[in-house]
């Protein structure tokens, strides 16, 4: 018992191999996987099943596929048959990879016949070359995600957008990842006489009246250095022999400090609600990171590949309601799960303490926030604001009356913790809310400063009355 499987070729019979036509000749039962395929007519065959119908009766590509692949094996149990695919049997051809692996199972035979893939003469019309990098991909996988596989500094060949439904859903992907204006290329029945390339912004894919079942999508390379890889090379290179001695001779320890530093820039451009900076200043952040990647292998120690798998399970793992069927009701039950997903990990530090998970490094106010919301868990909270007011009065009285300097900073302390308390009750972040309080004093106490050099003296030449009114007027106008 043998199973065929041939490709049929791009769409022209002149492309059909003479192997694959003697094979047509000479097959006495021949299936296709569609007749929607320009060379169909011209077949040296008198009769042959379509599996069109299947595709008619399900929009689930797994059923279909799983459906065709038990017809031919059911029916390569009584004889040799012949199985024929549009382009080549080995590219972008999801039955022929589940065949290849259930037909051995079975007791049967396959042999490979190979043809002229859609590749080729798409790289033709396009006047490219695969060397140069082309990623290939099943449309239809990629139209189901949310963001692309694809590395944006690299072209990327996309197969089977088979319809305008498909190419919406698939532009939608790629708009995760590529400027909705991006020049891309619809290539129609490349290798056919009616072969056709359409340039057009990627938005408007899906707007195209040519789309058919021999459109594949053609997507530059994005460039300007825009894929991770291109980053990790850079890295890379730096830490070198032949690259930046400082880059070279920083450690994880050494690198501490500028982690911290890129930290609060990122923050401080969040504060002022600057994107531009942001996007500069998260790009300073991911240095830190791939750096403590790349010098982790140069040591053996990890790679980033060990990062991004480790955090990617983890995301997984902990949002079963998402990937798993596991129901909630809103977010409160999100961090819930999380918690108790977290402490069932195996291999996950057994903590002494509820504080445990709190780093230490934290500013002080931001940890005062986050050991109160760990203690307030099992219970260990005020019922109300009004009783966190009422311990705030008493704290601030301990300031005012004690009895010697180190006394008032240690209730100062507690005076601080509680606001941090308070400030938790009406789901206000406290370190947040006194950055924003810094910016806004920061703002109006520079309009007091350039009021004074307006007039062309020091600022400690005026009256705390003079600069209060600058003040004013600072607050009047918005700062």
């Amino acid at each position: 018992m043998t199973l065929t499987i041939l490709g049929l070729g791009p769409g022209h019979p002149d492309d059909v191999t003479r192997r694959a036509w003697q094979a047509l000749e000479t097959a006495s039962v021949v299936y296709l996987r569609t007749q929607e395929h320009p060379c169909v007519p011209a077949l040296p065959v008198k009769s042959f099943t379509s599996f069109d119908d299947v595709y008619e009766a399900s929009a689930d590509f797994e059923r279909i596929y799983d459906t065709i692949c038990e017809r031919l094996l059911a029916a390569a149990q009584t004889g040799d048959i012949v199985y024929a695919v549009p382009g080549d049997p080995m590219v972008a051809e999801a039955t022929v990879q589940r065949l290849l692996k259930r037909a051995p199972e079975q007791g049967i035979n396959v042999e490979i016949i190979n043809g002229v893939s859609f590749v080729e003469p798409i790289l033709r019309a396009l006047e490219i070359d695969a060397i140069d990098g082309l990623q290939i991909y099943d449309a239809l996988d990629i139209a189901a995600m949310h963001h692309p596989p694809i590395n944006p500094d690299r072209p990327a060949l996309l197969a089977q957008v088979y319809n305008r439904a498909v190419a919406s859903d698939l532009k939608l992907t790629l708009m995760n990842q590529y400027p909705d204006e991006f020049e891309v290329v619809l290539v129609h029945g490349a290798g056919s006489d009616s072969a056709q390339t359409e340039r057009l912004p990627l938005y408007a894919i899906d707007r195209s009246e040519h789309i058919h079942h021999l459109t594949a999508l053609y997507i530059p390379a994005l460039g300007h250095y825009s894929s991770f890889e291109a980053f990790q090379e850079i890295i890379a290179h730096l830490r070198a022999p032949e690259g930046c001695p400082w880059d070279r001779e920083q450690t994880h320890l050494s690198l501490r400090r500028y982690l911290l530093e890129e930290t609060h820039e990122v923050l401080e451009a969040l504060d002022a609600e600057d994107m531009p900076a942001l996007a500069e200043e998260l790009g300073d952040l991911l240095l830190q990171i791939v750096l403590h990647a790349q010098i982790a292998t140069e040591y053996d120690e990890f790679r980033m590949s060990d990062i991004l798998s480790q955090v990617s399970q983890k995301m997984i793992r902990r949002h079963p309601h998402v990937w798993g069927d596991v129901n909630v009701d809103g977010a409160g039950q999100v961090v819930q799960n999380w918690e108790a997903i977290k402490q069932k990990e195996k291999g996950h530090p057994q903590r002494q303490s509820l504080l445990d998970g709190v780093p230490k490094d934290l500013p002080a106010l931001f940890r005062a926030l986050r050991l109160t919301e760990k203690a307030a868990k099992p219970g260990f909270d005020w019922a109300s604001s009004d009783d966190v007011l009422e311990k705030l009065h008493e704290e601030l009285d301990e300031v005012l009356t004690a009895a010697d300097d180190q006394h008032r900073e240690e209730e100062m302390g507690d005076l601080l913790f509680v606001v941090a308390n308070w400030a938790r009750k009406f789901g206000i972040d406290p370190e947040i809310a006194l950055r924003a309080a810094n910016a806004k004093f920061e703002r109006r106490f520079r309009y007091v400063e350039a009021q004074a050099e307006a007039q062309g003296k020091p600022l400690k030449d005026f009256t705390l009355m003079q600069m209060d009114d600058w003040w004013r007027d600072a607050k009047v106008n918005g700062l």
